[in-house]
């Protein structure tokens, strides 16, 4: 009996953790989180302030009011234009949507992809001309520099960043890299990795290199820069490593690299989370840590990229999600009031209400993460965790939970009644999926032989 007590115990215990019920002074992952964040104090000082930056009422009642009004005129807007609508059906109380049929081409694309495709076949440029080239530009070497904060005394200092970032960013290594170009070892491309190179540095080089990205024209026509994509791709790490998981979903040991992608086609952001986490945990820090001139305020994703909790938090930090979702027809669909009926779509409707006195009643607390994470005392994804799990005594997470059913619907009724809504969700989410990197081509030996010719035609001293 005292061994099943202490399973039980335990069982308890990891429920309590990840619901923040409890917490582990001194730890950072289940650490009290509470007081990471701004005081009430300085909440409400700003609070005017950031109602009007967001667009979004910060009292009680007028929220309340502000986003029942938004669930109220997009099912009256679903319920006016149902029978105009061909695309929309209910079928026994379920929706069904027809596909999409494919728009023709603009006359005379054929011609311009042809020309393009010529055009960049005829350059015929290397990996390493485009780090050559882009360091003359922007000159992207400047944040790489001694850890001392002084001078360095490195000799072809361009050169060896130029290899060192070529190496540690395809997979090759230093030793792969220096075996195929002549004048430099392995032991000076290490060095300039460990000796000049941090994480800081890193984002500020990222940071410049979207920046010179944004200031030419032509990517403004390939996309709006308002919009974001987020994916994550299964990448292969050894067991050993602290990120690597093994999990069912993918049959081997891994992790994921997860990326946020502008609408423009440049990465904003991308980490490493663990293989068998919900990836909506982690969807919102990519905004919130961007520094880049490129700030979306429309995200998108697949099915992993929402859940309620996630849309009640993203509204607040003014953040529109539109994820394409797979199992879209299974979720519910909430009411504004009990009493509100429809003449086309009220089988669409479940019978379960919003309970708005627990999101007036917590709409402070909500508030006060929002303007936490705004003020990067706590990431997104900290909450998140906390309040991905439904405990009996965490009302925050029903408050997050409320709020997210409420706007969910919103987003749900907009999507089945705007075609051009569901091609823009496609659309973007198709653009981040071609976006990411295949993980195959970072393997050494396979590479390393496909850009042999790259490394030895760059002669000494040049690059």
């Amino acid at each position: 009996m005292s061994g099943q007590f202490e399973v039980c115990v335990c069982r308890q215990l990891v429920q309590e953790l990840k619901s923040a019920d409890i917490c582990v002074p001194g730890s950072d992952a289940y650490s009290d989180s509470r007081e990471q964040l701004l005081s009430m104090e300085a909440c409400n000082a700003a609070l005017a302030e950031y109602g009007e930056l967001v667009g979004i009422p910060v009292e009680s009642p007028a929220f309340v009011d502000h986003v029942r009004t938004q669930l109220l005129d997009a099912a009256h807007a679903v319920d006016r234009d149902y029978l105009s609508n061909t695309y929309f059906n209910i079928v026994n109380g379920r929706p069904v949507l027809a596909r999409l049929t494919k728009k023709p081409d603009p006359k005379g694309f054929r011609v311009v992809e042809d020309a393009l495709t010529q055009k960049l076949q005829a350059l015929d440029l290397s990996m390493l001309d485009v780090l050559g080239d882009t360091m003359r530009w922007l000159n992207w070497g400047k944040f790489f520099g001694p850890l001392s904060g002084h001078e360095s005394k490195l000799e072809d200092e361009e050169r060896r960043q130029i290899l060192t970032t070529f190496a540690y960013g395809t997979g090759l290594g230093p030793t792969q890299v220096a075996k195929s170009v002549s004048g430099v070892s392995d032991r000076q491309i290490a060095f300039v990795n460990q000796r000049h190179v941090t994480t800081e540095k890193l984002e500020a080089t990222i940071c410049e290199v979207i920046n010179g990205y944004n200031r030419f024209w032509l990517p403004k026509l390939w996309g709006d820069a308002t919009r974001a994509g987020a994916d994550g791709t299964k990448w292969d790490l050894y067991e050993n490593n602290l990120l690597s998981e093994y999990h069912i979903r993918y049959g081997s040991w891994g992790g994921v690299a997860y990326y946020h992608v502008s609408d423009t086609y440049i990465a904003l952001f991308s980490h490493f989370i663990p293989c068998g986490v919900w990836e909506a945990i982690y969807i919102l820090d990519g905004l919130t840590k961007n520094k880049s001139d490129i700030q979306p305020d429309t995200l998108h994703g697949d099915t992993q990229a929402q859940s309620t909790p996630v849309f009640g938090l993203a509204y607040l930090l003014g953040i529109k999600l539109m994820p394409r979702i797979r199992n879209w027809k299974d979720l519910k669909y909430y009411k504004p009031t009990s009493e509100a009926s429809y003449n086309h779509i009220g089988e669409l409707f479940t019978k379960d209400n919003i309970n708005w006195e627990l999101i007036a009643r917590h709409l402070p607390d909500m508030l006060q993460i929002a303007l936490s994470i705004k003020a990067g005392r706590i990431a997104p994804s900290m909450i998140l965790r906390k309040l991905g799990t439904a405990s009996r005594k965490n009302k925050l997470y029903y408050a997050f939970r409320e709020l997210g059913r409420v706007v969910r619907t919103c987003f749900l009724l907009e999507y089945v009644n705007s075609e051009e809504l569901r091609r823009l969700i496609q659309s973007a989410t198709n653009r981040c999926e071609s976006f990411k990197i295949d993980p195959s081509m970072t393997s050494g030996t396979r590479t390393c032989s496909k850009l042999a010719g790259d490394f030895k035609s760059i002669p000494g001293g040049m690059y």
